[in-house]
């Protein structure tokens, strides 16, 4: 049941790299963030990068099963970040899909998801960017499933259902990598008037309106991939420890 889905998710994959598009997604795009931001993000999110391959590494050998996952993790935000929702300011907006490999497999291994997903992105489909890729990295494959981890095990811990506690990690995940990306527009081009916080405001209510309904919708979506996981793959989920304890038996 895990390879068919992949099919389908490579099926769109193929369609997005094959049709010409031009694209003017919420990732920083090439070139826009002065050098010395560039290079501040780059070396903020090469840690985390470093750190979740080490991640990926002792999970992939201790359940070498759960390969097919994490394909399906990368499939999965590959797509949903690849999609481009006009947005009420005459910008674009998109949802992340980093909630899925971050329960799956934890914020670090996401981190190294996120990084591939945004340099093929960059790179074939002109979202974002080389020089603005530790930015956009910090953002959707690092901030983004910190966010995620912490809603989803603090919503277990307090009882939620896993469906609630699924919908709310990639809900907020999604709104917080929209957050930190207006932070860091922010910190580039403070306004002349109002400095910081007038251009965070500024920044942060381009996409409000439209991110607000594509983060529950994206939440709704993952939820739907891990219910669907959870009927076809206890094992592996088990082996991930994505149950709590009581869920769990």
């Amino acid at each position: 049941m895990v390879k068919f889905s992949i099919w389908k998710l490579s099926y769109f994959l193929l369609a997005f790299i094959m049709v010409p598009n031009r694209a003017f997604a919420m990732h920083i795009m090439e070139g826009f963030l002065p050098i010395e931001w560039a290079i501040f993000w780059w070396v903020v999110s090469i840690p985390f990068i470093i750190l979740g391959l080490r991640s990926i590494r002792k999970t992939i050998d201790e359940n070498p099963e759960t390969k097919m996952m994490l394909g399906l993790s990368g499939a999965f935000a590959f797509v949903l970040s690849a999609l481009k929702i006009p947005s009420v300011t005459g910008s674009c907006s998109h949802p992340t899909g980093v909630g899925l490999g971050t329960v799956l497999f934890g914020p670090l291994a996401m981190s190294v998801i996120g990084t591939i997903v945004l340099l093929f992105q960059s790179l074939l489909l002109a979202h974002g960017g080389l020089t603005t890729l530790g930015a956009n990295v910090f953002s959707m494959a690092v901030v983004g499933p910190f966010i995620v981890y912490f809603i989803f095990k603090g919503a277990q811990k307090i009882g939620l259902s896993f469906s609630l506690a699924v919908f709310f990690a990639a809900m907020l995940g999604d709104l917080g990598t929209y957050i930190v990306t207006s932070v860091q527009l922010a910190l580039a081009f403070p306004s002349e008037v109002g400095g910081f916080m007038a251009s965070l405001t500024k920044f942060a209510s381009i996409f409000a309106l439209t991110q607000i309904p594509l983060a529950i919708s994206e939440g709704i979506l993952t939820v739907i991939v891990m219910n669907f996981l959870k009927k076809y793959n206890v094992r592996e989920l088990k082996a991930l420890r994505v149950f709590s304890a009581k869920e769990a038996h």
